[in-house]
């Protein structure tokens, strides 16, 4: 999750360094013998204008993969002795967000919070009827039986961050 907060904010200081760089007003007001407030353009350097088309290009092609494209993993999770067990860590969201599961079998999920952000101070398994507290640096164990396969979500106590429980046969 640190990658995507680096890049939002290389994208979003280049754009203020755009801005900045250009130093010019997009249009002036005309003098004020004329009344009817027109306003003239200003023409501007085909390298600023060819740096504006390509920085939004790219913005509105980050914006397609991130919404569109960029998948979270799924990780299966461990069976040892009977149980599926699978490592959760919580910075800033989930990791792994999509954990893959078997139905009929004990699943245990160790939730190791890192993040102090208070929305992620719990975690709730709504289909499961589980809410659970997770302190800051501290594993908590979840432990539930799925029964049938299917797309479980576990989300956090506001519901802004969110995780998948797929179970599969």
């Amino acid at each position: 999750m640190l990658h995507h907060r680096q890049m939002w904010g290389t994208l979003a200081s280049l754009g203020i360094a755009i801005g900045m760089a250009s130093g010019v007003q997009a249009a002036e007001p005309v003098a004020a013998s004329n009344s009817t407030n027109q306003f003239r353009s200003i023409e501007q350097p085909l390298g600023l204008k060819v740096g504006v088309t390509l920085g939004g290009l790219t913005l509105i092609g980050l914006e397609l993969w991130w919404f569109l494209f960029s998948k979270a993993k799924s990780q299966q999770a461990e069976s040892i002795q009977g149980i599926q067990e699978l490592n959760i860590t919580v910075d800033g969201g989930y990791e792994p967000a999509s954990v893959v599961v078997k139905s009929g079998q004990l699943v245990r999920l160790n939730f190791l919070r890192r993040d102090p952000n208070s929305c992620l101070e719990k975690v709730l398994l709504p289909d499961f009827n589980i809410v659970r507290e997770l302190p800051l640096n501290q594993v908590t164990a979840i432990e539930f039986t799925p029964d049938k396969p299917g797309r479980y979500l576990f989300t956090c106590g506001m519901n802004m961050f969110r995780g998948v429980v797929e179970v599969q046969r």
